[in-house]
């Protein structure tokens, strides 16, 4: 009987710090999140399951280009790719990016560029002035925008703005679903 009670204490100790760990693991280091809607195409899908590297906020500052989940409106986790960092200078003009000035490829666009339907720009022409009042980008805050440059809530809609390096809950470059879109993406 003793044997028994004792085998059963490890078998709820094992689950117990298994579960813990898995909290852990989930809360500070990585977490699963839902792509909702279509701001990412075609990087990313609606329904897409991404996971979130919450680990590497505190060991380095984000770059630009890397793909990011931030806190959106109404508690709503927005993904979005970041155009430009602190002290850019950020200008979009006949559907092509500078940055202090400097032409800049999108490759990650090329896709989506070609598959245009019309003669229009994917991304309209603005300013750093025009969007956001300032002339460069202030310390701990980036300018993030969608690759579906047309179906986009981001840094260009004033509700959303230049986002706070507070309210980044991390970066991402890997899709879990669907399976066969599995792995790194960029």
């Amino acid at each position: 009987m003793k044997k028994e009670k004792n085998e059963l204490f490890e078998w709820i100790k094992v689950i117990a710090i298994t579960a813990l760990f898995v909290v852990a693991i989930r809360t500070f280091i990585f977490t699963p999140i839902d792509v909702k809607g279509a701001s990412m195409m075609p990087t990313y899908e609606d329904g897409d399951r991404i996971i979130v590297n919450k680990i590497g906020k505190s060991l380095h500052d984000f770059d630009r280009f890397d793909v990011i989940v931030f806190d959106g409106l109404e508690s709503e986790y927005f993904i979005k790719r970041i155009i430009g960092v602190p002290g850019d200078h950020i200008e979009y003009k006949d559907d092509v990016l500078y940055i202090n000035g400097q032409e800049i490829d999108e490759p990650y666009l090329d896709e989506y560029k070609s598959a245009l339907n019309d003669p229009g720009d994917l991304t309209l022409d603005f300013t750093l002035e025009d969007i956001a009042g300032v002339s460069e980008i202030p310390n701990d805050y980036y300018f993030v925008m969608g690759d579906n440059r047309r179906k986009s809530s981001d840094s260009r809609d004033p509700r959303i703005g230049l986002v706070s390096k507070d309210q980044i809950l991390g970066s991402t470059s890997i899709r879990f679903y669907p399976l066969d879109s599995l792995g790194i993406v960029k």
